[in-house]
């Protein structure tokens, strides 16, 4: 049985290593056009030509409230790009309830939800996220879907806490 598992084990890796080479010779085709590569560049690269990379990227930190104005939220409107890994922390400040919903989860891939050290992985996107007391919560997923999205404290969103997560 283990001389088995090592005979799979090497197949498997020789069938990786084979497909990394077609790759190669897959981009190295598409090099003889180099209009048509620029194009193709520019078409993939997201917000101000970014490119999707391997590390994940922090979001800017979202802040619902604080003890002054519990209505308000520190930033409004995100861009991301379609194929990144991202890390989003959303905080809860002004002593309320918030009820954060967005149809992004619906929309990447998710792959952790992270509350004070402790790690919920799912198999398929949360409804929302429910602060019943002040602190953070960080998800992190990747982007998948361009598209513009909403996100909203529903009860109050018509005190302004709503806004778009764009995707490009």
């Amino acid at each position: 049985m283990r001389k088995f598992r090592a005979r799979a084990f090497a197949a498997l890796v020789g069938m990786a290593l084979a497909q990394g080479q077609v790759w190669a010779q897959d981009n190295a085709d598409d090099d003889d056009d180099a209009a048509a590569g620029a194009a193709t560049t520019e078409a993939a690269a997201g917000p101000e030509g970014e490119k999707p990379t391997r590390a994940s990227k922090d979001v800017p930190e979202l802040i619902l409230g604080t003890k002054e104005d519990q209505f308000t939220a520190n930033q409004k409107d995100f861009q991301l790009i379609a194929g990144q890994g991202y890390r989003w922390k959303i905080t809860a400040a002004g002593g309320l309830e918030y009820k954060f919903h967005t149809d992004l989860f619906r929309n990447v891939w998710n792959n952790q939800i992270v509350i004070n050290d402790l790690e919920v992985h799912m198999n398929g996107a949360p409804a929302w996220l429910e602060f019943d007391a002040d602190g953070t919560i960080q998800v992190q997923f990747t982007t998948v879907r361009p598209g513009i999205y909403t996100w909203s404290v529903p009860d109050l969103a018509d005190k302004g806490m709503k806004g778009t997560i764009t995707i490009k």
